[in-house]
């Protein structure tokens, strides 16, 4: 592997690893401050044990998050310095919000959430914990302008004389149709994770054994389960628009991602293709008719481009070169994470029937107990692989290859030595944060306390 291949593995994982956190820590904030909203509103001490509960969780996730964040940032000076130089006047502007309002938002506010318990009033307390979570919101929405605007580079025009493009209007790049539906798409699929979150540890619970808790650990489990068909649904209709924009905007994505090697009119939606091993032609395919026309155009009787036309296409207008993805990992991404997705909703279901019958503990339950909060967490991670990999060879499409993107005279091995390091690092930060979540989860439900107790900080003891 040469430099441009290693310093793609390397932003590869280490997206991948933190995006693992972020729509986990979206979604368990804004559950944390409903929780603690019912216990303000009602003073039920249920809510609050549960508040306290899962703001632990939610606390030891944050900050893990913020702790692998903070390597995407160098590593568009280590490896990418000529896409940081092309982009910078447009890419700096959205991340520099993000850190300067955004994330002090919520680190400030989390920080007094943290410590005001007991020392500012109830509803201001409470307050605290809702500007956090809208603090999460608001950071989600600059990073993926940001990244919205290397799909659709809007608001922008390149310099010739300066050799980078430069930002013409902010406002367009803050209100890209491609930003709007990924941060929609985004932020539903962050609750669809939170709630299966808050299921899955309330049902391994009460698997295990919740005693006087059980009456809690139900309510957790109804709370997480209810969230995430609401946010599956959401999901579903935010990303049949996302299709129709990457339809509209990228056409080669979608294409790749149906194995549709040839232009249709109308098209069928791809059950199973079975293509080359290098992805450059079909040899079987089980599709139903009409499907993919609907999806990417609205229409029953749309026509959706091809690989093979929109490569001749894109030759045509950018210069020779091959402008396909790698069509496997386009095809088997998209699939597999609709069908872990769906999974965590007919997971969901399953609970909510079973609840209602009453749950009977046996090592089935345990392991959907296990299994319920890892699914939308994969769906999140190859959705993700889906819009990056997709996107190939372009880093800003249409304007700029990631083969011109790469640090100039960054050897091989200097990019190999900090991917191993990383890789390393990560693996260890895996199994801290696994090892503080269990330990905090087998723990069970707080104490039940006394309005003093109440009012004292969040606190870790190991």
């Amino acid at each position: 592997m040469d430099a441009l291949d290693l310093a793609r593995w390397q932003f590869g994982v280490t997206t991948v690893y933190h995006f693992l956190f972020v729509p986990l820590t979206i979604g368990l904030a804004f559950v944390v401050a409903g929780l603690q909203t019912a216990w303000v509103r009602s003073g039920n001490e249920r809510w609050l044990r549960l508040t306290r509960f899962y703001g632990e969780l939610f606390l030891i996730n944050f900050a893990l998050g913020v702790v692998t964040g903070i390597v995407q940032e160098f590593q568009f000076g280590m490896n990418w310095s000529d896409y940081s130089r092309y982009v910078g006047d447009i890419f700096g502007a959205p991340l520099a919000i993000e850190g300067l309002l955004a994330f002090f938002l919520e680190s400030t506010f989390l920080g007094l959430w943290i410590f005001g318990w007991g020392r500012l009033p109830k509803r201001v307390h409470l307050a605290t914990i809702w500007l956090a979570a809208i603090g999460t919101v608001l950071s989600a929405y600059f990073i993926l302008v940001a990244n919205s605007w290397m799909q659709d580079p809007v608001g922008s025009t390149y310099n010739a004389a300066a050799g980078r493009a430069q930002l013409t209007d902010f406002l367009a790049v803050l209100t890209s149709p491609v930003a709007i539906v990924t941060f929609l798409h985004t932020i539903f699929a962050a609750f669809l994770t939170a709630g299966a979150f808050v299921a899955g540890v309330a049902l391994w619970r009460l698997a295990r054994g919740a005693g006087e808790d059980e009456s809690v650990f139900r309510s957790a489990a109804r709370i997480g389960a209810v969230t995430v068909l609401v946010a599956a649904v959401l999901v579903v209709v935010s990303g049949d628009q996302q299709g129709k924009q990457m339809t509209a905007q990228q056409p080669m994505k979608m294409a790749a991602a149906e194995a549709l090697y040839d232009t249709s009119q109308p098209a069928g939606l791809s059950l199973f293709t079975i293509g080359t091993l290098d992805g450059s032609r079909e040899l079987f395919s089980i599709r139903v008719p009409n499907i993919l026309s609907f999806l990417a155009t609205g229409s029953f009787d749309g026509k959706v481009e091809g690989i093979n036309q929109l490569q001749a296409q894109y030759a045509a207008t950018y210069g020779p070169g091959d402008y396909r993805p790698i069509i496997p990992v386009t095809y088997w991404s998209f699939r597999l994470m609709i069908g872990a997705g769906g999974l965590a909703a007919l997971a969901a279901l399953w609970m909510l029937w079973a609840l209602r019958r009453g749950l009977h503990p046996n090592r089935w339950v345990v392991a959907a107990g296990v299994a319920l909060p890892f699914l939308p967490l994969a769906a999140n991670s190859l959705g993700w692989i889906l819009t990056e990999m997709g996107r190939q060879p372009w880093i800003v499409f249409g304007l700029m290859q990631t083969s011109s993107a790469v640090s100039p005279g960054t050897p091989a091995w200097e990019v190999l030595v900090t991917l191993v390091g990383f890789t390393l690092l990560y693996g260890v930060l895996a199994v801290v944060e696994v090892g503080l979540l269990v330990r905090r989860i087998r723990a069970g439900l707080p104490a039940p306390v006394t309005a003093e107790e109440s009012e004292q900080p969040i606190a870790f003891a190991y």
